[in-house]
């Protein structure tokens, strides 16, 4: 059949799960057999969320294509073990800069460039790529923001034209919030009235309206929805709070969401899919009681600057049969006088990645404190970093041990920057990002861990271990286990005799699914458990 498209639009307020709604539409269609794929559309003018600050934007995800992303393709590939690529992620800079370099290049022949075609056109361009390219059944589209913001009108005006050219082909899924009023005792859907009466504004009407809310909605609360809305009733659906995130997909399905996709698409519905594997892990995660207490000793105080790490967490406790409690410990408060009280309690501490200066001090005392008191620990990107810097220092005898990117003046820098990155003046995509090979010596935890000698992860960083340095941390009990294949840079680092004292350079966060979680992640939940 022709690729059929679903846009995900987001109304009243931001931050009602648009990721997860359209996460779990393709999750849906692909148990129906259908080959789907999930874009996030961001108004923002970054290029990409790569230079912004976690506090402003959550974490940043990265494709193993090497594209910096919003974090909501995290939740896609998560969900649907799809891998994306930076086809999957389009912000209004990276469209703006096509449309101004084609100018600059003359590509338009003398034309005024307009908003309205350039703009649009090239939205609309990258919204069917996928589809006409990859040959999917499905693209789901996502745009990022709220209807009415100024920033996002180029792309409602592109799906109205996409809407009136696709016909059937495509749908609108309209995203809302239902209040509650303490007060008044009641849910209002004045604010999803207006909503959607702005969207008919921009000439799109949807087709399908998901009302978020915390309370149960009846039935007469949908119709009232339904009538002032335009919306058939079976194309009103709830998405109350669910106790896990991953029960989204199985609420969806209980209301019809799927079905009432394919309906409005011309598609004939048949049997609801059974879903078993994806029913099979609700009720591992249902029967996980014992709790496993897990500390994240980082800088960033929210959970979205450690989202991949956090889900990958949970997902690896749940098929241990473990719920895991997760502790943000601040490593700017961390010193050597409260460091046992910081992290008394804790079966298993994450080293979380990050850049810059700030809260260093305190994961290399946590390092320490974790590494002498049997802890294990698990060091992802630059926390493997401050592993290495810690070992120099308390075990090598390197008292000023440390990264060149924190101190350029150390005379043992342990951790350096890379040669091809020696001579990069910019900030924005210059890093090693994406995917690359991993060999395992067959000696180590690792390669047990793994169950195979070659494998590939995705990076983000600049700064790596000093080779310079690889015979005297093996000599003193510092494994450097795992390798590049092609230039011999280290990848992962492990102290044998320890517990569990492992450090990876990449992110396997980003890799870790729901049906296919991390083994990494999978061997620290068990170490803390057994």
């Amino acid at each position: 059949m022709d690729t059929k498209y679903i846009f995900v639009t987001g109304g009243v307020v931001s931050s009602l799960g648009k990721g997860i709604i359209s996460a779990s539409i393709g999750k849906l269609l692909q148990a129906r057999g259908y080959k789907v794929t999930i874009q996030k559309f961001d108004p923002y003018i970054n290029i990409d969320p790569g230079t912004l600050n976690p506090y402003e934007h959550g974490e940043c995800y990265v494709t193993a294509d090497g594209m910096e992303t919003d974090l909501d393709l995290g939740h896609y590939e998560r969900f649907t073990d799809i891998q994306t690529t930076r086809n999957n992620s389009i912000t209004t800079g990276r469209i703006y800069k096509t449309v101004i370099d084609r100018e600059r290049h003359g590509d338009y022949l003398g034309k005024t460039i307009q908003v309205v075609p350039h703009i649009t056109d090239e939205i609309k361009h990258r919204m069917l790529r996928e589809g006409l390219e990859e040959g999917l059944d499905f693209v789901i589209t996502e745009v990022g923001g709220t209807i009415g913001d100024i920033e996002s009108a180029p792309f409602m005006e592109a799906i109205r034209q996409l809407r009136w050219q696709l016909g059937r082909d495509a749908v609108c899924v309209h995203l809302t919030y239902v209040p509650y009023l303490k007060a008044a005792d009641e849910l209002k859907t004045k604010p999803t009235q207006h909503s959607v009466k702005e969207l008919q504004s921009m000439g799109i009407q949807p087709d399908i309206l998901v009302l978020r809310t915390e309370r149960h909605l009846d039935d007469s609360l949908r119709m009232k929805v339904a009538s002032f809305c335009n919306v058939d009733l079976e194309c009103v659906v709830q998405s109350e709070d669910m106790p896990s995130i991953y029960e989204v997909p199985v609420s969806m399905q209980r209301q019809g969401l799927d079905a009432a996709i394919m309906r409005k698409i011309g598609i004939p519905v048949g049997e609801t899919p059974a879903m078993k594997s994806w029913h099979d892990f609700l009720h591992l995660q249902q029967e996980a009681k014992a709790e496993v207490h897990i500390g994240l000793v980082g800088k960033y105080d929210l959970q979205d600057a450690y989202k991949s790490i956090r889900e990958s967490l949970h997902l690896a406790a749940i098929y241990n049969g473990r719920k895991a409690r997760l502790h943000f410990v601040n490593s700017e408060d961390i010193t050597p006088d409260n460091v046992a009280e910081k992290l008394e309690g804790l079966s298993g501490v994450i080293i979380c990645p990050g850049f810059g200066q700030r809260g260093i001090e305190g994961k290399i005392t946590a390092i320490q404190h974790t590494r002498t008191h049997g802890i294990p620990t698990f060091g992802i990107c630059l926390g493997m970093q401050m592993m290495v810097i810690e070992f120099a220092r308390h075990v090598l005898g390197h008292s000023d041990a440390h990264s060149m990117e924190m101190n350029p003046q150390t005379t043992h820098p342990v951790i350096d920057l890379m040669e091809e990155q020696k001579h990069i003046t910019g900030m924005g995509g210059t890093m090693r990002l994406g995917a690359y090979p991993c060999h395992l010596r067959d000696d180590s935890k690792a390669y047990a861990i793994y169950g195979k000698p070659d494998i590939t992860e995705r990076h983000r960083h600049r700064y790596e271990f000093n080779n310079l340095y690889l015979n005297e941390f093996e000599a003193h009990g510092m494994q450097c286990v795992g390798t590049n294949p092609d230039n011999n840079l280290v990848e992962m680092v492990e102290i044998p005799d320890h517990r569990w004292f492992i450090g990876t350079q990449f992110h396997p966060e980003y890799t870790s699914t729901v049906l296919n979680p991390h083994p990494l992640f999978m061997d620290f939940i068990k170490a803390m458990t057994v």
